[in-house]
Parts: structure tokens; C-alpha cells; sequence
């Protein structure tokens, strides 16, 4: 048996990457406005890092076996993302400090006041917008990914709280297809956000696939995002028309990324394509 799983490993670390194909997108499927909006990206020094530190990760063999027991016996009454946070594994990676710089068209002297980072997880994305900020909010359902949380010295609100506050940008990463009520958390954005200036920084999976993890089950949204199209462009291009507009914003810019995730002994990570969004309330 573990002769099979380290055969396994390594046939699946020969498997080529075209990291390219990550970043681009068909730009006539938008139209002239929305394409103006579209930040270009590559493969840069920080992301080659994570997915080295991913390699690394995954070449602790025997770890990676250890893991995949403990979360064989706690996924029968827990969350994934709980128990990911009690291994310390499964880390993401969204965008490089470089590159949010670059979608909130800003310089490495610019600082706000306070920045909500919405479901932080263990806080390692969060770590790519800290340098801009005076105070960081973050929020997690996760016990074990708010203890973390705690550790890097972030004030952890509760759920329920954070609308009691306004901040200079609010981040919403990875959370809208994860959450129950995805158009009344847009709702609750775009009232917290500071009327001078503020900023949302959102990013979503696409093809659209909503689910809520609830304990150790996975169950549907009470809210439905319904979009037009099935291609990332023509969802891309719904969630501008269909949900952000109504919902009062406004995109000032906007990519495609790939949203990575550590991985395990039978792959050093796992890649989601992401759109992610820049927005501003509109006044």
C-alpha cells in the first residue's frame, strides 16, 4: 500500500504545467468598457514561492500519510477547513503583494486605516494586504482557523459584529460561493464600507459552484446567485451586469488568477480559476 501511494506521488510530480494558461482569458467575449478594466498577469517571484514551498510540503511523505488519516477520522464530525486548521495544511494563495497592489492601483507607500478581511481562514492571504493598514479585521467561522488567526495578532470579530464597524477596503475572498446568503453579504458590504473612498476586493471560482459547509456536511445556499453563461469570460461578465451592479457597485478593475491550494501526498497543490474583482460603491 505505500509502496502504490509513492508511486503515485511521483507520477503526478512529472505531470507538466502550463502555469500560462493560468492568467489568460478570451478579451472578445467582454465588451470595450469592461475590457479596459482587465489587468494582465503572470507567474511572479511570489507565487513561484508558494508553489515551491507546496513542493516541499508535499515531499514530507510520511506527514502527508499522518494527515490523511487524522482527516479520515475527524471529517465524520468536522468541517474540512477546521481540520485543515488543526494540521496547519492546506494554505491558498490568491494573489501576490505585487499583484493586489496593481489591482487596487496603488504604491508600497500607500496606507489606509483598516482593512476586514471576510472568512481569513488561516491568514496567509491576509498577510499579502497587512503592510497597508493600521488595523486588521479579520472574520471565521472555523474554531481552529480563528485560533490562528489570534496568533497573528488580527482582531477576530464575530460574524455577526463586523457590520457594527466601516473600513477603508474589505476583502471577500473565495467566500461568496461558500457563504448562505451571498447577496445579502454584498448588502452588508457595501453599507460597511467607509463613503469616502472605500474599496471591496473580491474574488470568486468560476464556473460558479455554490455549497456551505455545515459541520461535516455540505449543503446548498439559501440565496441564489443566478448567472447567464458557462464560460469564465460569459460568467465573468454576469457577475459585472447581473450582481454587482445591482447589488451598488461599481468594478474599477479586475483579472484572472489562479486560486492555489496546498496539497497532499498525491499532488504538491491543487489550482482554481479565479476572477478577481476590485469595487467601489456606487455613489
Amino acid at each position: 500500500m505505500m509502496g502504490k501511494m509513492l508511486l503515485e506521488h511521483l507520477e503526478t510530480k512529472n505531470e507538466p504545467i502550463d502555469h500560462v494558461q493560468w492568467y489568460l482569458c478570451n478579451m472578445s467575449n467582454f465588451d470595450e468598457e469592461v475590457t479596459k478594466l482587465f489587468i494582465q498577469f503572470d507567474l511572479d517571484e511570489e507565487s513561484q514561492k508558494f508553489l515551491k514551498n507546496c513542493d516541499e510540503k508535499s515531499n514530507y511523505v510520511f506527514t502527508q500519510m499522518a494527515h490523511n488519516v487524522m482527516k479520515g477520522i475527524l471529517g465524520y464530525f468536522m468541517s474540512l477547513t477546521t481540520i485543515n486548521g488543526i494540521l496547519n495544511r492546506g494554505s491558498m494563495f490568491v494573489f501576490s503583494q505585487a499583484q493586489f497592489r496593481q489591482l487596487m492601483n496603488i504604491d508600497e507607500t500607500w496606507k489606509a486605516d483598516s482593512l476586514l478581511d471576510l472568512g481569513a481562514g488561516d491568514g496567509q492571504v491576509t498577510k499579502m494586504m497587512e503592510s497597508h493598514f493600521n488595523k486588521i479585521y479579520v472574520t471565521e467561522q472555523s474554531p481552529s482557523m480563528r485560533w490562528r488567526l489570534r496568533q497573528m495578532n488580527y482582531e477576530v470579530l464575530e460574524i455577526d459584529d463586523w457590520t457594527m464597524k466601516t473600513y477603508d477596503v474589505i476583502s471577500c475572498l473565495n467566500l461568496l460561493d461558500r457563504c448562505d446568503k451571498p447577496l445579502s453579504l454584498l448588502e452588508d458590504i457595501c453599507k460597511s464600507l467607509n463613503p469616502h473612498g472605500g474599496r471591496l476586493i473580491i474574488a470568486v471560482v468560476l464556473p460558479f459552484s455554490p455549497c456551505v459547509e455545515s459541520g461535516s456536511r455540505i449543503i446548498k445556499p439559501s440565496e441564489r446567485i443566478a448567472l447567464k453563461g458557462k464560460l469564465w469570460e460569459e460568467q465573468v461578465a454576469s457577475f459585472v451586469n447581473d450582481v454587482f451592479i445591482p447589488a451598488g457597485f461599481l468594478v474599477e478593475s479586475f483579472s484572472k488568477l489562479p486560486y492555489l491550494c496546498e496539497g497532499d501526498m498525491y499532488r504538491d497543490f491543487y489550482v482554481l480559476s479565479d476572477a478577481v474583482f476590485v469595487l467601489r460603491p456606487r455613489l
